[in-house]
């Protein structure tokens, strides 16, 4: 259990609005980095049907990297500054509503991402996501204020990298200042930067901007909002499997909007409906 809007009782909540004669559950806490990983293996291997990660996507994602491979499935109750997996699979933000569709929640599986060994779920990317991320982790506060805050502040110094794309037959030679890979539709916030984007397909979406002048920088913005991004002009999208990325310097990359570190080598690839979740 992890997030913010920590003034909302979650365990009155549930003791409320989850029927005992459908459910049993019982509360962990995450006592560090990385813990829900180990406690969502534990649940698993308990037995439970459902493992319910109450928190952001950062939760979310140890979560379900602790569920692969078992019989368990993810469930989200979102209370994090962007919540971008539990609104692509449209479960309500609104927690009470959430609580109440564990009671019968329906099951299905989704494709899981993996980039440098680390899984990603909604969406990972290299260049000035990830360096936004990298600056919004320290910025002492959450939220998207503090996101936009932070992304303009970064935008007037970010420069672009040159890059090498490879996916299927396809070389790409260019300029990364993004190079988003899509699992989902949305960083989060309904910020779409790949509203194509099909969960259950076995393809990302890439979505490439190689640079953002101020005019692009608009388009863009508008784009992720509108989640028109691909009619915009302002990117370029492919899908594939399996992408390999070689960079002329170092590129900061994320995996679920958080800052993982820095790379010139990327090996990208999807694991086809890898993990079950109950929304």
């Amino acid at each position: 259990m992890s997030g913010t809007n920590r003034r909302q009782d979650v365990a009155g909540l549930l003791s409320r609005y989850l029927d005992p004669a459908r459910v049993t559950y019982e509360v962990r806490h995450t006592e560090y980095a990385g813990h829900a990983v180990q406690l969502a293996r534990d649940a698993a291997e308990a037995g439970c049907r459902v493992v319910v990660a109450v928190g952001g996507d950062g939760t979310v994602n140890e979560v379900g990297r602790g569920l692969l491979g078992t019989g368990a499935a993810l469930g989200i109750l979102p209370r994090g500054s962007g919540n971008g997996l539990a609104r692509h699979l449209r479960v309500p933000m609104a927690l009470t509503a959430a609580i109440k569709r564990l009671n019968a929640p329906k099951f299905q599986r989704i494709d899981a991402g993996c980039i440098n060994g680390h899984q990603f779920f909604c969406t990972a990317g290299v260049g000035f996501d990830a360096h936004v991320s990298k600056c919004f982790a320290v910025a002492g506060t959450r939220g998207l204020a503090t996101y936009v805050k932070v992304a303009l502040h970064e935008y007037r110094r970010y420069q672009p990298t040159p890059v090498q794309v490879h996916f299927a037959d396809n070389v790409l030679e260019t300029s990364c200042y993004v190079l988003a890979f899509a699992n989902a539709a949305q960083y989060g916030n309904n910020a779409y930067i790949a509203p194509n984007a099909n969960i259950q397909d076995g393809l990302l979406d890439l979505c490439l901007i190689d640079a953002l002048p101020l005019l692009r920088a608009v388009r863009v913005g508008v784009g992720l909002a509108l989640g028109n991004l691909p009619t915009s002009g302002a990117a370029v999208y492919h899908t594939a499997q399996q992408v390999r990325v070689e960079a002329a310097q170092p590129l900061g990359f994320h995996v679920d909007g958080d800052y993982v570190g820095e790379d010139t080598h990327f090996a990208v690839e999807l694991t086809p409906l890898a993990l079950e979740v109950a929304v």
